[in-house]
């Protein structure tokens, strides 16, 4: 997987790019969803092995999971733009699975679970694979992580918030 710093930078992003208001709930929102499809590494802990549609990269890595979370998310708090919503947070959590597509390891995700159990990549896989665990994280395998993550994913972000910010102050949009 991509880091959680990496997976958040993109639904930053997002909400920053679909939204002229500042929306504090749904930054946050964003960000969570950009993060929620890793809840499945706590299957694990349940005895399912990576390879299951309910294993790591397994369903909540899928358009599937990503559709019925924005429709869930925004039937709840998006009351007033729900177009802008569900796509902000559709968009933030299938992010995660995209990059987690472009990464260095794993056995690839499951985009189309239930329909299918294939796991996919991408042929660009530059980003280096974060570790799973705090204390994995904190060593140099954690450090090649964030330089291969700061190349392919915050400075692509950077440059979209930048042009955003030139834009908002040069055409007042």
């Amino acid at each position: 997987m991509a880091s959680l710093f990496g997976h958040s930078i993109i639904g930053i992003t997002l909400t920053k790019l679909f939204t002229s208001k500042h929306n504090k709930l749904l930054l946050f929102i964003a960000i969570g969803s950009t993060i929620i499809p890793d809840i499945d590494v706590f299957a694990f802990n349940f005895g399912i092995p990576y390879m299951h549609p309910f294993g790591h990269r397994g369903f909540t890595h899928s358009i599937l999971f990503a559709t019925i979370w924005a429709l869930f998310l925004t039937r709840i708090f998006g009351k007033d733009q729900r177009g802008v919503w569900f796509l902000v947070i559709f968009l933030s959590t299938i992010s995660h699975g995209i990059f987690d597509a472009m990464t260095s390891g794993g056995r690839g995700v499951g985009f189309f679970i239930p329909f299918s159990n294939e796991r996919f990549f991408f042929p660009f896989r530059e980003i280096i694979v974060s570790p799973i665990g705090i204390k994995k994280f904190f060593s140099e395998w954690g450090l090649e992580v964030l330089v291969s993550e700061f190349k392919y994913i915050f400075i692509p972000c950077i440059i979209i918030l930048l042009f955003l910010n030139i834009k908002k102050k040069f055409f007042k949009i």
